[in-house]
C-alpha cells in the first residue's frame, strides 16, 4: 500500500491551511505555489476535501478555501480517506465475504492487527500537531522561507 500523489498534495494543503489562524481563507493559488503542488490538480482535491466537510470554500473577491473545523479535530485519517477512500491493507480487512479463507487464514489476524495500529496510528496525527511542527522545523533552519498571506499581518515559515 502505498499513499498517492492525490493524499500527499491533500495532507500538504491541510497542514498549509492548518498552520493558519482560524477562519482565514487561502487562495488556491498560494498553497499550490507554497507547496509545491500543481494548481490544477491541486483544484481537483480542494473539491474533494469540499464535499468531504473537511473544508469550505468561498467564492468572490475574498474568497478562497479554509478549514470546515478546527484543526485540532481533524487527523491524518480523515484527510486520507476523504480523497483516497478508505484506507485498507487488504481486502480481507474491508470485509470477511470478500475473502472465503479469513475465518481460517493466520494472515488474516495480521492484517487486522496491521490496519488497526496503522488506523490509530494517522489517527493520533492531529492537523495542528503537524503545523505547529512544521512552523517550528521551519523557523528554526536557515532555509526557512517566511511567506506573507496576502492582505493579512502574520508571516508563517514554510
Amino acid at each position: 500500500m502505498q499513499l498517492t500523489m492525490t493524499g500527499e498534495y491533500a495532507i500538504r494543503a491541510m497542514v498549509f491551511l492548518s498552520s493558519l489562524p482560524s477562519g482565514t481563507t487561502a487562495q488556491i493559488s498560494e498553497i499550490s505555489r507554497e507547496w509545491d503542488i500543481p494548481e490544477n490538480f491541486l483544484r481537483k482535491i480542494v473539491a474533494q476535501l469540499a464535499k468531504s466537510g473537511l473544508i469550505s470554500s468561498q467564492r468572490g473577491m475574498r474568497g478562497g478555501v479554509a478549514l470546515a473545523r478546527p484543526a485540532g479535530q481533524l487527523t491524518l485519517i480523515d484527510v486520507i480517506e476523504a480523497v483516497e477512500g478508505p484506507m485498507t491493507l487488504n481486502k480481507c480487512v474491508m470485509s470477511t465475504q470478500s475473502c472465503s479463507r479469513s475465518s481460517w487464514c493466520p494472515v488474516h489476524v495480521v492484517w487486522c492487527d496491521a490496519q488497526e495500529k496503522l488506523r490509530a496510528s494517522l489517527m493520533a496525527q492531529s492537523l495542528a500537531g503537524l503545523a505547529a511542527e512544521a512552523v517550528r522545523h521551519h523557523a528554526s533552519t536557515k532555509a526557512a522561507r517566511p511567506f506573507q498571506i496576502p492582505d493579512r499581518d502574520s508571516t508563517h515559515y514554510f
